[in-house]
């Protein structure tokens, strides 16, 4: 369905009546997932074989593989593995997790898919795995600011408070770089805005020649080619010299904190970041080629719900 509201028009969205007659069953869906992975010739996950009893008359592993006898399915070896729910169910939450540009509460995802909230709190992080980052250094101009992530002081409870905090104190920092040619962002918490930290950061995401935009934070003094804006006299923007788009990503991600999941624990931070950056990512793209996307990622992403609360 062709998008008619403002917004990015080109792509075509899917209505709920769509959905649902894309996956009206897990058999569909399951059809669906499988295809993705292997198309019509299923290989091994383990021995990566090709030959393939398919059809096998097992109540959870249709497939056999005639080299290492190992029974198998399309949930094997990704983030689905060990996982009770049908395969509609991932499918739909894909979906919810795709087009709800702030994110989706595991309170949501456990009313709107009639599991618990425990299964659906899982399920939302086991999603969060697919959303990779691209190890494909950017060419720019990038863009390239730090933030920090928590709770007001103010709000907190009088025990929790910490005394003559300023704006950081008690929050988690977190560096991204916006490629402003592509559009892409990546992110990623780190343990101190330090100089080393920070210009490792760009050394990995960032080709060498890049032209490298900042704010006049001094961790970023040894990058090369960059040019600074400085926000501490009221200059935001000087010609190209800007940080506004990756700015707008946090602005982003920091009203899917406020508005949709209201903490963010620290050990789970760097899911949610991959969560947002990952979706930002693919938001050019029609909304199916969107959720394929995701199932593809979830292959090789098993999150144990042990290892989850550990």
């Amino acid at each position: 369905m062709g998008q008619k509201a403002p917004g990015k028009s080109y792509r075509n969205g899917l209505t709920l009546l769509d959905l649902m007659k894309l996956f009206p069953n897990d058999e569909v869906a399951e059809k669906w997932f499988s295809g993705l992975r292997w198309g019509d010739d299923p290989w091994c996950p383990y021995c990566g074989s090709v030959n393939v009893l398919s059809g096998a008359k097992h109540k959870t592993m249709p497939y056999r593989c005639r080299d290492c006898r190992k029974r198998f399915s399309v949930r094997t070896c990704t983030a689905m593995e060990g996982s009770n729910l049908g395969f509609q169910t991932w499918a739909l939450a894909i979906y919810l997790l795709t087009t709800s540009l702030k994110g989706v509460s595991s309170m949501k995802l456990h009313r709107d898919l009639g599991i618990t909230q425990k299964s659906a709190w899982h399920l939302a992080h086991r999603l969060r795995k697919a959303y990779e980052e691209d190890r494909d250094p950017m060419d720019g101009p990038v863009e390239v600011d730090e933030t920090y992530i928590g709770g007001k002081n103010a709000n907190k409870h009088w025990d929790k408070k910490i005394k003559n905090a300023n704006g950081t104190v008690g929050k988690t920092p977190v560096i991204g770089v916006k490629d402003r040619k592509t559009n892409k962002v990546r992110a990623r918490v780190i343990e101190r805005p330090n100089q080393p930290t920070l210009e490792g950061f760009i050394e990995k995401r960032v080709k060498l020649d890049t032209k490298v935009y900042t704010d006049e934070h001094s961790g970023y003094n040894n990058v090369p080619n960059r040019e600074v804006v400085k926000h501490s006299v009221g200059e935001y923007v000087r010609d190209q010299a800007h940080t506004n788009g990756i700015e707008s990503f946090w602005s982003m991600l920091k009203r899917g904190y406020v508005g949709t999941y209201h903490k963010m624990s620290v050990k789970h931070l760097g899911r949610y970041v991959n969560e947002f950056a990952g979706r930002h990512n693919l938001r050019p793209l029609d909304t199916i080629t969107q959720m394929e996307e995701i199932a593809r990622g979830m292959v090789g992403k098993r999150l144990k719900y042990s290892r989850l609360t550990a």
